[in-house]
């Protein structure tokens, strides 16, 4: 229950909007009696500590942004609960006027990108990045000004590591995620300007450059994909148009524009009708594979949290044998990277990941398995329908994942119950064997409780933690943290601590070193 009264100064009001990070109430400043906007953070983020020191430092710094552009933030606090008090703003957001199915003639919407970039070109001098420029972040006021906000908010979560496998609202985000981000690299100005142009492309095109079923899939086509070109989509527009877009969404942030001023000086030309003249950089060289293989990184430790694809039975990690990472690689990239196992490949539908992509892979990653050694590929064949295999009722939780995943299906929840078969044995599958349902779809199962040991993660790196975790029956949660003292990518904390039971299925919680943003 939220308190009437914060900081014993905003008296609430009523709720004018909700997120996947927080709630938004207006409020009455009864020190200054003025209306405000009070932002209250989700309950989760604002339980750990790490993210709550960052988000006061990076409220304060947002707070010092002055600029018409920008949604001004006055003040925030932590009683009873971490909270940001921001300017009202009258109007609503570029979210819900594209949802609306509004189409935004072509001047209207590089006047709202021009007043974006204005608002960046502010923020980028004064060195705050925002890193989530998205239409929800984008407010438009009854008089038709452009206003961006969540600067704090936006810095102190992505300092946390809010990557893909992240819990707040990520789907959305995706759409608008930059190749560097996608691939767990630092983000810059340049990012925002990435992102500014997904957004512009959004407004002219009425769908964002890259669409998909989940942030895996859309973040996949950031790093490696082509998008359509907007005159296939909307043929009246203006030819310079493509240059714009082809320029600020380059994979590579040495071929984008290096300064939103850059981009701006091309949007005001476009708006009045003058030639651009910035030219198209080299494509960017993704046929390096062991470029591709970093790239994807980051995306496979995230579709490992957010689908819950095959695993295998393998025990303590050791030096020497780990299985490579090859979710999400295309099957020449896989073979290539899996040159010394012996690899078969199955296909199913899965709308997770694009159609001729890596969708399992049967070792998981980072399994001790010993060159030579057989390795299963699922390839995804795209969305389409999937049936629950029969013969699943028996089989351990591990065997019942892998079974699941060979047909472009998932574990959605698992349901512990007391029973005289061996813990982890599967006792009902609902839909029942034989049902026809969406491929990528979650099936939940039945199975025998049991406590579990919750092994040692500290001091191991994090894809060796998740792959302990899965062979032992756990789902994992992950945040980030950093700790000079120990290596970077090495789990640093755990909970439960190493030694502890668990129900059999439950989470744990694992924190990852990260080096601060520069």
């Amino acid at each position: 229950m939220i308190a009437k009264l914060l900081g014993d100064r905003y008296l609430l009001g009523q709720m004018i909007g909700t997120g996947g990070m927080a709630d938004v109430y207006t409020a009455q400043d009864q020190r200054l009696s003025r209306e405000v906007a009070v932002k209250i953070l989700r309950s989760d983020l604002a339980q750990d500590p790490s993210f709550v020191a960052r988000f006061r430092k990076e409220a304060k710094a947002a707070a010092g942004l002055n600029h018409p552009g920008i949604v001004a933030v006055y003040d925030s606090g932590e009683d009873p609960a971490p909270y940001i008090v921001m300017e009202l703003v009258t109007g609503h957001t570029l979210r819900e006027l594209i949802h609306n199915g509004e189409r935004v003639a072509c001047d209207r919407a590089l006047e709202i990108v021009i007043g974006v970039l204005e608002a960046l070109d502010y923020s980028h001098m004064r060195g705050i990045v925002h890193r989530d420029i998205k239409p929800a972040n984008i407010m438009i006021t009854g008089n038709g000004d452009v206003k961006v906000m969540d600067f704090g908010i936006a810095r102190a979560i992505d300092d946390l590591g809010a990557t893909l496998t992240s819990t707040w609202n990520i789907v959305g985000t995706a759409q608008y995620l930059s190749p560097e981000q996608a691939q767990g690299s630092v983000a810059d100005a340049r990012s925002d300007l990435y992102s500014t142009g997904c957004l512009l492309y959004e407004l002219l095109t009425g769908r964002p450059p890259f669409t998909g079923e989940t942030p895996v899939s859309i973040a996949l086509q950031h790093v490696s994909g082509q998008f359509p070109p907007v005159r296939s989509i909307q043929p009246d527009l203006p030819a310079d148009v493509e240059t714009v877009l082809a320029v600020a969404l380059s994979k590579s942030p040495d071929a984008r524009y290096q300064d939103a001023l850059s981009m701006l000086a091309d949007l005001k030309r476009l708006r009045d009708g003058v030639q651009v003249t910035t030219k198209i950089a080299r494509a960017y060289p993704f046929k390096r594979r062991s470029f591709i293989i970093a790239g994807v990184s980051v995306l496979i430790a995230s579709l490992l949290a957010i689908v819950g694809l095959s695993v295998n039975g393998a025990s303590e990690p050791s030096v020497g044998f780990e299985l490579p990472n090859v979710i999400g690689l295309t099957e020449d990239q896989a073979r290539e990277a899996l040159n010394e196992y012996v690899v078969t490949v199955t296909r199913a539908h899965d709308p997770r990941i694009p159609a001729g992509r890596i969708a399992s892979q049967i070792p998981l990653a980072s399994s001790d398995i010993r060159p030579g050694s057989g390795v299963v590929l699922t390839i995804s064949d795209g969305p389409g329908n999937a049936i629950v295999p029969d013969g699943l009722i028996g089989l351990d939780l591990t065997d019942a994942r892998a079974a699941l995943a060979a047909v472009g299906l998932v574990v959605s929840q698992t349901i512990a119950t007391s029973s005289k078969e061996a813990q982890g044995t599967v006792l009902e599958v609902t839909p029942l064997a034989g049902s026809t349902i969406t491929a990528g779809s979650g099936v939940i199962l039945t199975i025998a409780n049991g406590e579990v040991e919750v092994p040692n993660l500290v001091g191991i790196e994090a894809i060796q933690a998740k792959t302990l975790l899965f062979n032992s029956d756990f789902l994992f949660k992950e945040f980030y943290d950093y700790d000079p003292t120990q290596p970077i990518d090495v789990v640093i904390r755990q909970a439960p601590e190493a030694g502890t039971t668990q129900t059999i299925g439950n989470s744990v919680t694992i924190t990852i070193n990260r080096a601060p943003s520069p």
